[in-house]
């Protein structure tokens, strides 16, 4: 099976070879030279979604790689990685004392303080730090702007007495602000030195969010699928890959500045994604086009039970237009679309059974079976 669908998607690559969503951006011949010198690198975090691609990506370009995290998780690496434990929760970063790397790449980080400690013991031991935040941390989403927008605002008591437990007790509310607040923090203790990213719905094989793989997972199934709005509304996405490799070229060049990093390389809406999936896996599904309003009459929330997709109009208007000019500038490029469903899918594959059986975000089959009900029951009235 996994033959025939490779075979499918290599013709689809082909077929699709003059768009923008069936192509790796000509710069990607460029950005995969080898880096100049070899490193130091302090990764906080490395063992979680992102953290094993940018390290195995940096041992391959000849990297000296470090991670510090609390050592719950192993990994097999390809090469020589040196493990530092301690736990931000605690402020215990006492393994991190007394040393100098290159860069610092700041991954897991959404509280304020986690970035004030890491900066009181790294200051003036590293050359650049790397901070991946995320789009979350601008103020609104109803205009499609740049890197210049303005981030979210925290109006609480006392930023650095947040903790994770309040962080999830917030319901996300503060996910935003408290991320807009740790790149503040990360350009006071390390000025002139600090390179933000902001990355937009992070996809691909180890996501185990699942929004973006239950697209995959739910056209493979096939029969009839509910899709969103009318096919018209923009969507923002980023390979896992895409993402970490890049990291590592930035700082192999020393690139500072503040970046929006998501994709693809050009426009993209609903339709299109779903098509070019289902082309891939040579899917057979039926796509019904439920309309906004009907959606959210019947509390299905954009982003959980439909992932990938919010209303391309009013307040998230320009959520799915952030301007990647200055990224792709940067050496940011993108594989196809029909690749990271492909790598996706076998990861899922690979999962126990029992995870499978249970996606963490989208529709479960028997609520969208009642929902397709419904809605077929109310274009049939006119309602």
């Amino acid at each position: 099976m996994k033959h025939t669908r490779r075979a499918t998607l290599n013709l689809v690559i082909s077929a699709l070879a003059g768009l923008s969503i069936g192509r790796r951006s000509t710069a990607a011949s460029t950005s995969a030279a080898g880096p100049r010198k070899a490193m130091r690198i302090l990764i906080l975090g490395g063992t979680g979604f992102i953290g094993p691609y940018q390290v195995r990506y940096a041992l391959a370009r000849g990297h000296k790689i470090t991670i510090f995290n609390r050592g719950s998780t192993t990994q097999a690496w390809p090469g020589e990685v040196e493990e530092l434990t301690g736990d931000r929760n605690l402020g215990d970063l006492k393994s991190l004392e007394g040393r100098k790397w290159d860069v610092c790449i700041d991954n897991p980080t959404t509280l304020p303080r986690w970035v004030r400690d890491a900066g009181r013991v790294l200051r003036g031991k590293v050359n650049q730090y790397i901070f991946i935040s995320t789009v979350s941390a601008y103020a609104a989403n109803d205009k499609a702007e740049d890197e210049s927008a303005l981030v979210a605002g925290y109006t609480g008591k006392d930023a650095m007495a947040e903790t994770q437990e309040s962080l999830r007790a917030s319901g996300g509310a503060l996910y935003g602000p408290l991320k807009a607040l740790s790149e503040r923090q990360a350009k006071e203790y390390f000025p002139g030195a600090t390179t933000i990213i902001r990355p937009g719905l992070i996809a691909g094989p180890g996501d185990q969010s699942d929004r973006f793989t239950y697209w995959p997972v739910r056209l493979l199934r096939g029969g009839e699928v509910l899709a969103p709005g009318d096919g018209s509304d923009p969507v923002q996405f980023i390979d896992v890959r895409d993402l970490s490799e890049w990291v590592i070229r930035l700082a192999e060049s020393r690139v500072i500045g503040t970046f929006n990093a998501t994709g693809p390389e050009n426009p993209l809406n609903m339709r299109e994604m779903l098509r070019t999936i289902s082309l891939g896996l040579h899917s057979k599904a039926q796509l019904t086009w439920v309309s906004a309003d009907f959606l959210d009459s019947e509390h299905v929330s954009p982003w959980t039970d439909m992932p990938v997709w919010v209303p391309g109009s009013g307040d998230t208007a320009g959520f799915a237009r952030r301007n990647v000019g200055k990224a792709r500038a940067a050496g940011l490029v993108y594989r196809n679309l029909a690749t990271t469903a492909l790598d996706t899918l076998d990861w899922y594959n690979q999962l126990p059974a029992d995870r499978r059986t249970m996606l963490k975000a989208g529709l479960s089959e028997e609520r969208e079976a009642q929902l397709l009900e419904l809605w077929k029951n109310r274009t049939k009235s006119g309602a």
